[in-house]
């Protein structure tokens, strides 16, 4: 059997330990120098196989990329560019296997959500049609938590255990001032469609009254009128009330309370800010002083505290996605099996892309608390193993150390350019 290339790109948005995957691919690649000959990774994603600009990685030392494991970002360049249906589009799908063939390209391992499982997905269906069998395996990525078929996904528990910690800490902060100062907190984080990342800011407290007092899920459909009573009543009783807000938080017919009224380049509507929204809300209605933050970028990129089952798993899918290459498999997904809840135990199981591509996986409801506006105990003996354990970075003049990769790109031996 002869020897092939490996192609392995980073899509959409990234996550702290998105680079212990590729990490994982690398490594596990290296191993197996006799089936797998280099591994190139595109420049900014898909894009990078598009416009043939490959990196390769074989010009990285040993000491770089093991030093992805503690590297948060996207060390290749990410993208948010969806390939269209092979109906609509089939040149892109026709340029990826062009490019493959060129550069004598046998595996491709895609590592990201939904629609990059799709794609590569779309990308093993083509390369048969066209005559050239490409492996395409897809690595899980997404720090919304709403891949089906995995108890979690690679990059979810570090943004849990931020948010966590967050909403700890600045509550103590909220509770030390309110008497004389700010009453009411709103933290907003990330997720769209699912409410696993607020969730997750239900870790903070346990006990009756502790903080957060209220989490907005986009699952359950935002009541103007309640929110406000429940924010009053919290004020009355605790002295201060602490919010954590999905993005994502809607109205029972399906507007988003933050619709900024645009859209992004997936064709999802653009958010604009809830907390601000929620805040002005309690202005006006209420009149407590309050204070509102977005936790933004920092949710997604804080490898300083990552999660480190997180970091474990996140290196296993990506070596698992390798070793199912090469076993022969195909159109998969590795994804995290979990064995046993206390104590936590996880293995790696499959699934076919054919049935993850855009596919969600929402909160189920018996994880929100009746009233919805908490998490259960069910929620919370489901998200407390993700969060576990510590897997710090190392330091140098008080910085984290991240990996400086060459990143250089192979020569081009295609004619043409394409056109995005």
């Amino acid at each position: 059997m002869a020897i092939k290339n490996a192609f392995y790109a980073q899509s959409g948005g990234v996550t702290a330990v998105i680079n212990a995957s590729a990490c994982g691919v690398i490594q596990t690649a290296r191993k197996h120098s006799d089936k797998i000959g280099k591994v190139y990774a595109g420049r900014n994603g898909i894009i990078g196989a598009l416009k043939e600009e490959l990196i390769d990685t074989s010009l990285e030392s040993d000491e770089a990329i093991q030093a992805l494991i503690h590297t948060p970002g996207g060390a290749f360049g990410s993208c948010r560019y969806k390939l269209k249906n092979l109906s609509e589009n089939q040149r892109e799908y026709e340029r990826l296997i062009e490019v493959f063939r060129a550069h004598d390209i046998g595996y491709f391992f895609y590592n990201g959500g939904g629609d990059s499982q799709d794609t590569a997905y779309k990308v093993s269906q083509l390369g048969e049609k066209m005559g050239y069998p490409i492996t395409c395996i897809g690595v899980p990525k997404t720090v919304d938590n709403d891949l089906p078929f995995t108890d979690c996904c690679p990059g979810f528990g570090s943004v849990a255990k931020y948010i966590a910690t967050s909403t700890l800490e600045a509550s103590l902060d909220i509770k030390s001032m309110c008497e004389t100062s700010t009453k009411v907190f709103i933290l907003e984080v990330m997720g769209r469609h699912a409410g696993w990342i607020a969730a997750a800011g239900g870790l903070a407290g346990e006990g009756d009254g502790e903080p957060p007092h209220i989490i907005l899920f986009p699952e359950v459909p935002f009541n103007r009128e309640k929110f406000l009573e429940r924010v009053d009543h919290c004020v009355k009783e605790y002295g201060y009330c602490v919010v954590v807000a999905s993005e994502g938080a809607q109205y029972e017919d399906g507007r988003f309370v933050a619709d900024a009224g645009a859209k992004d380049a997936f064709g999802h509507t653009q958010l604009g800010g809830v907390a601000p929204a929620l805040a002005n809300m309690v202005r006006q209605a209420l009149g407590h002083k309050y204070h509102w933050a977005v936790a933004d970028y920092l949710q997604r990129a804080a490898r300083h505290i990552a999660s480190a089952t997180d970091v474990e798993q996140a290196y296993a899918v990506g070596e698992a996605a390798v070793e199912m290459a090469l076993a022969g498999k195909q159109a998969l997904m590795p994804t995290i099996v979990r064995e046993q809840a206390a104590p936590y135990r996880w293995s790696i199981g499959e699934a076919n892309l054919s049935e993850v591509a855009n596919q969600e996986k929402k909160m189920p409801i018996h994880y929100i608390r009746d009233d919805g506006f908490g998490i259960t105990e069910d929620c919370r003996a489901y998200l407390q193993p993700l969060i576990a354990g510590e897997n710090f970075p190392p330091f140098e003049n008080g910085l984290p150390k991240v990996a400086k990769l060459k990143n250089q790109l192979v020569e081009k031996k295609l004619r043409t350019e394409f056109e995005l």
